[in-house]
């Protein structure tokens, strides 16, 4: 049974409930809370996507182990590292974007880009130490805060 009067218009209290859930879901995925210092949300995010790293790399790992008998993914191993960096990527761009950093995307791929570029240069010798847990991810927060920097003067050289 409709709510409807006679004119065909709903009453206004139905109509404004319907109203308000539609607001919300626009606001759908929006977090009303404090804003949080833009270097702390990149190095937080930087953080992440290096554990994000090493935890893909580690997985790689075991999987070439199990399929292999060998952790040395041989041919297999430049196409995982593409999908890890890839991965990681997407992922600090998408955590970048929900935080409403500007630029998210960029930074993302900058920060990862660094890191990657830092590793290759002078880590690769020591990656299979165990204080390598903690160096990717701090190396990653500050790349991820050199990124931010990066982007915002290529912004300013815009316009």
């Amino acid at each position: 049974m409709s709510q409807e009067d006679e004119s065909g218009r709903m009453p206004e209290d139905l109509e404004d409930l319907l109203e308000a859930a539609d607001e919300e879901e626009a606001d759908e995925g929006r977090f009303d809370a404090p804003p949080l210092p833009p270097a702390l949300i990149l190095a937080v995010v930087g953080l992440l996507c290096g554990f994000a790293t090493i935890a893909l790399v580690w997985l790689s790992e075991r999987g070439c182990e199990r399929v292999r008998d060998t952790s040395n993914c041989g041919a297999l191993g430049l196409p995982l590292l593409v999908l890890i960096v890839v991965v990681t990527i997407v992922l600090g761009g998408l955590a970048l974007s929900r935080l409403a950093m500007p630029h998210p995307r960029l930074v993302a791929f900058l920060g990862v880009t660094f890191m990657l570029i830092l590793v290759l240069a002078f880590l690769t010798e020591n990656l299979s130490s165990p204080w390598t847990l903690g160096v990717v991810p701090v190396l990653t927060a500050i790349t991820f805060l050199v990124a931010n920097l990066v982007a915002r003067l290529l912004e300013r050289a815009d316009a």
